[in-house]
């Protein structure tokens, strides 16, 4: 059966490039012969495509009565895939893994491994052993940028155990290695919240992709600058502005955060005062990001439904409290329609809150609203009248509809002036497109001066400019 495969590929026609034959290996995992494999070219070096990696590939698929039933060289398109993932027949996800770079390989299939009893209409008939000549082209990384934009690709190089990965929050202890031009720049083994990276400088391409792994995983990473460094760089570790870096990161173990939907209400309450702490801190500390990220955590464990809320104080504080701060945070990360949207949460649970009242009329400011700030601070000042801050922030909202107020004018008075213009200018042309009477008066044309003048023309010849005969004249 094997010595017809030579006759059948196109690859092993030329009898160049064929090798000395080799017996197929079985390379199934329960090693049941449902996929054997044949090289027919070595491939290059020792590296073999990861789980997840997109693989792009040659193929030419037949039955075993030689009837070829596909081929992207027909096509002349490779075929792409991503390995592991099960968006191809089985065979291949098994088969294709244990290829190099510029191997050529026979794939047999059997149809456990294939189509199975069903087939593929009408091409693949029910229990079908299929054929593959098989070509590796190349592969990239598994693209684990949360938009899928390329911006982090992950190689893996060692696999994890089990099926867990650490969720957001969890305490993940790694070992990483930064390298940037093939230097090495950052090399340590640290321990931190997952999410929370940032405050011992680890970068969101990592967080993000540690999100992936599995315990004692290692892969190499390649993160573009937006999950990297940025447009500024980073100057401790010597990383210019826009620049692509790899990581080689270990999972060396993990322990998974609580989810909410796991915990009680007295345990989300506490849970909820946890993080409402740990923003607390990271403001202190400037580090108003993770702040936000926190406060919102807050309001993420108490979003549980009201009428179960034997805690309905402590979690109606809370919520207050975490909108309270987002808004100051928003605010000084001059984010004032996100500041906005807090502070008017935080009014829905207290309407008269004065923290609320005012954040909100900074916001609105911030954001071209005046009036609506006028309208927040007013509101203020009759909860608490001594209020100078709020005083000071209603100065700034008369002085700035008084301003706008005058340039409001100032537009419309330009408008109209505008348009009048415009219409002075119409008038003009119109006068210019009417014909000019008195440049033509007397210049009677022929035929005028050969019809018969009128009774009353006869009567009134001065006007008409007859004759001493009754008949026209020229002028």
């Amino acid at each position: 059966m094997y010595a017809a495969i030579y006759d059948t590929y196109p690859y092993c026609r030329n009898s160049n490039n064929i090798m000395a034959e080799k017996k197929p290996v079985d390379i199934s995992p329960k090693q049941d012969s449902g996929v054997l494999k044949e090289i027919i070219r070595e491939g290059e070096g020792t590296e073999l495509p990861p789980p997840g990696s997109k693989v792009k590939v040659h193929y030419v698929g037949s039955l075993l009565d030689g009837t070829q039933f596909d081929s992207s060289r027909t096509r002349s398109q490779p075929f792409e895939f991503d390995l592991g993932k099960g968006s191809v027949i089985k065979a291949w996800d098994i088969g294709v893994a244990t290829m190099k770079k510029g191997e050529i390989a026979i794939l047999m299939c059997a149809p456990e491994y294939a189509y199975g009893k069903k087939g593929s209409p009408p091409n693949i008939p029910p229990d079908a052993t299929l054929k593959f000549e098989v070509e590796v082209i190349g592969w990239k990384g598994e693209d684990l940028s949360p938009g899928k934009d390329g911006g982090i690709e992950r190689l893996q190089i060692t696999p994890g155990d089990g099926y867990s990965t650490p969720n957001d929050g969890a305490m993940v202890e790694v070992k990483l290695i930064g390298e940037y031009n093939n230097k090495i720049f950052d090399e340590r083994e640290v321990s931190f919240s997952l999410g929370e990276g940032s405050d011992i400088n680890i970068i969101e391409g990592v967080e993000k992709a540690l999100e992936k792994f599995k315990k004692g995983e290692t892969s190499r990473l390649t993160i573009k600058p937006k999950y990297a460094f940025g447009n500024d760089g980073n100057e401790e570790f010597d990383i210019p502005p826009n620049a692509t870096i790899q990581y080689t990161v270990t999972l060396k173990s993990f322990e998974k955060a609580k989810e909410s939907w796991s915990l009680d209400s007295e345990e989300k309450v506490q849970q909820g005062k946890l993080f409402k702490e740990k923003g607390t801190n990271y403001f202190k500390a400037g580090k108003l990001h993770l702040a936000t990220k926190m406060y919102k955590k807050v309001q993420s464990f108490l979003d549980f439904d009201k009428g179960e809320d034997p805690y309905s104080e402590d979690r109606r504080a809370l919520i207050l409290s975490s909108n309270l701060n987002l808004a100051l945070c928003y605010l000084k990360l001059d984010e004032p329609f996100e500041a906005k949207n807090s502070a008017t949460s935080a009014l829905e649970i207290d309407p008269k809150n004065e923290k609320a009242l005012f954040r909100r009329g900074q916001a609105y400011l911030a954001i071209g609203e005046p009036q609506l700030a006028l309208d927040d601070f007013k509101a203020l000042l009759l909860i608490e009248p001594n209020n100078s801050a709020a005083k000071a922030q209603l100065a700034v909202c008369n002085k700035t509809l008084k301003e706008q107020l005058q340039k409001e004018k100032k537009i419309y008075a330009n408008m109209f002036d505008k348009f009048a213009k415009m219409d002075t200018q119409r008038e003009e042309e119109e006068k210019k497109k009417a014909p000019d009477v008195m440049s033509s008066l007397g210049e009677w044309g022929k035929e005028d001066r050969e019809r018969e003048p009128t009774e009353f023309e006869r009567e009134n010849p001065n006007i008409l400019m007859l004759n001493g005969s009754g008949e026209f004249q020229d002028m």
